[in-house]
């Protein structure tokens, strides 16, 4: 988080106060660093620069116009996963020619407007998906690229709702019926299958599961040779793990070191996904505190403007984000303990929570943190990735504003949603 950093005492994103921003915004708001994003962005690009290499952003971790083009502009790709996504891809300036279409249920009307749209490469995840893309080529008079997405059953020991490389998940192909699919490459002429994909989950803090992956995936990259199918690219997906607690994690020149190897070995051209890595860090939730409240049981609770509705990951996932005062003259611990932490003088030990009709409806539980009153601000670290793009109207109440900062001055990258812009669709006619 090293653009959002305590000045004294108030936090900074860039150069720009956080409590300025939201003064005029208001809150709950989410505020990205623009050269964070960039940073992280060209580290990545950096740590694989010796293999031919296309990194393509994840815009399901944040799919925010601004943000997109900002990485388009640096020359990004685009990992898509439904017609909403690549059209939000284009509408951004992404070249078409730089994305890849996964994900396990494309409909064929968005294949048909992907190839329109002459995307780079389809990642497919089933026979029948490529029993449809092989047809609906052939109606339209295209031949595009096609990777298999592999299930090479690996446990990347990441959360049970984020990992998708183990047999018993939706995704992916396994080796037998992909053998299968190779010996019968023929019977699909409208497609170019040129391509392996594998991804297995998020965030992985290690990188020995991509190497597993990766074994495997070079074996059977040679008998695909053997069989007489060239495989040009191999697409290892993303994943990469960001800090959330402030602990050093491993880097994406460590993930390249082992990589890298393997992917030269395979005489592979290589695509990247990475989503978290690029926004996760470089944006934060922020939100003002409405009450406190003490039980005759000694519980403590502090309400936010801030729910469930606009940042999911805690009640969904169990997902630990780190949490402080916008304003405070208690430093933040360097490294937090994900447990019970300690007391100090000035503080409490809290449940941080958000306004929704949910007990899961929780930020933080049993949290140590600066003693706070009614109108103070809270900043929600980590949210940049899965924020504001998982976030949903639901309580109807509408989505928070969404603000980049760009060294001294911040832009309104999405308004605040208005009452009238959650029955904008609806009618009384039936």
């Amino acid at each position: 988080m090293d653009t959002f950093e305590y000045r004294g005492k108030t936090l900074f994103c860039e150069n720009v106060k956080v409590g300025d921003i939201v003064s005029e915004v208001g809150t709950p708001a989410y505020v990205y660093s623009k050269g964070a994003i960039l940073a992280r962005y060209h580290e990545l690009k950096t740590a694989f620069q010796d293999v031919d290499t296309l990194i393509c952003f994840s815009v399901k971790s944040n799919s925010n116009l601004s943000i997109c083009k900002l990485l388009a502009e640096e020359g990004s790709g685009f990992d898509v996963v439904s017609g909403g996504e690549l059209f939000r891809a284009i509408k951004a300036g992404g070249d078409p020619s730089k994305v890849v279409f996964a994900g396990v249920g494309k409909t064929d009307r968005e294949m048909r407007y992907a190839l329109e749209k002459d995307i780079f490469m389809f990642n497919v995840e089933s026979l029948a998906e490529l029993k449809h893309i092989n047809a609906i080529a052939k109606e339209v008079g295209k031949v595009p690229r096609v990777a298999l997405r592999i299930n090479p059953d690996i446990d990347a020991k990441t959360h049970a709702k984020t990992t998708t490389g183990k047999k018993e998940n939706k995704f992916g192909i396994d080796f037998t019926e992909a053998e299968r699919i190779i010996t019968q490459s023929a019977f699909y002429q409208n497609v170019d299958l040129c391509g392996l994909h594998v991804h297995l989950g998020s965030p992985i803090y290690t990188v020995d599961p991509y190497v597993r992956a990766l074994r495997k995936i070079v074996r059977f990259v040679k008998n695909c040779r053997e069989g007489g199918l060239d495989i040009e690219f191999v697409n290892i997906g993303g994943g990469y793990c960001i800090s959330y607690t402030g602990e050093k994690v491993i880097r994406p020149k460590d993930y390249a070191g082992k990589i890298l190897p393997l992917v030269k070995e395979m005489q592979c051209n290589l695509i990247l996904e990475p989503g978290r890595f690029v926004v996760g860090n470089s944006g934060i939730l922020v939100t003002r505190v409405i009450y406190t409240k003490e039980t005759v049981h000694g519980k403590k609770f502090v309400i936010c403007d801030a729910g469930m509705n606009d940042l999911i990951r805690p009640a969904l996932y169990d997902a630990f984000h780190r949490i402080w005062p916008v304003n405070t003259s208690i430093k933040m611990p360097k490294v937090e303990n994900t447990g019970k932490s300690p007391v100090k003088r000035g503080m409490d030990v809290v449940d941080i929570v958000g306004p929704v009709c949910e007990s899961s409806d929780v930020f933080a539980a049993n949290r140590s943190l600066p003693r706070v009153k009614e109108g103070d601000l809270l900043t929600i670290f980590s949210a940049g990735a899965y924020g504001f793009s998982m976030s949903s109207s639901y309580n109807s109440r509408p989505r928070p504003c969404e603000v980049l900062v760009e060294g001294d001055r911040y832009h309104v990258i999405r308004k605040r949603e208005t009452y009238e812009n959650l029955v904008s669709g609806e009618n009384f006619t039936w």
